[in-house]
């Protein structure tokens, strides 16, 4: 049987590790508990400027999410702009996990309230028009101070004078 080299020759596998920084979360809630753990190095980032221009870091985080007895692990990579003096591991943790919310709480909404993924509008430049339409919608919303979007839409179903004048006076209420 051959012998098992290592990949790396040890000095060069201690300055390996030695380049990336590690964080890790544990949130428990929903009847999951949920493990994001982030590696980071800069390292590369030289040797990736010429496909990504101001590549600062590069990561590989592992979401492992348990519920009940069933695991499921999830690798993803990334780039980011940010050098580790702005964003370490612990930051761009946060920042990923902000981005998710963001990004789930307005799919949310243009899904689950005005059916964006139900739409059957394909041609021409059409579905981003609706897809601007939706945001401005969705904007207007906030900004006359609906709590949700379900709410504010039942309204103005209810009250379509209403719809007209805050398309007349968007800033009104």
């Amino acid at each position: 049987m051959p012998s098992r080299k290592p990949a790396f020759p040890p000095l060069r596998v201690a300055r390996r590790e030695s380049e990336i920084e590690h964080a890790s979360e544990t949130t428990k809630g929903h009847g999951r508990v949920e493990k994001r753990t982030i590696e980071v190095t800069s390292a590369l980032a030289e040797y990736l400027q010429s496909d990504w221009s101001g590549c600062a870091q590069v990561f590989r985080l592992t979401r492992e999410r348990r519920i009940g007895t069933k695991t499921e692990i999830e690798v993803v990579f990334g780039v980011t702009s940010l050098a580790r003096q702005q964003a370490g591991p612990r930051r761009l943790l946060e920042l990923i996990r902000a981005h998710w919310g963001i990004e789930n709480g307005l799919h949310g909404v243009r899904d689950g309230t005005l059916k964006e993924d139900a739409s059957r509008i394909r041609k021409g430049s059409a579905a981003e028009v609706m897809a601007a339409l939706r945001n401005i919608v969705i904007f207007l919303f906030d900004r006359l101070g609906h709590r949700g979007a379900a709410s504010a839409t039942r309204h103005y179903v209810c009250h379509p004078e209403k719809s007209l004048k805050v398309l007349a006076f968007p800033y009104s209420k």
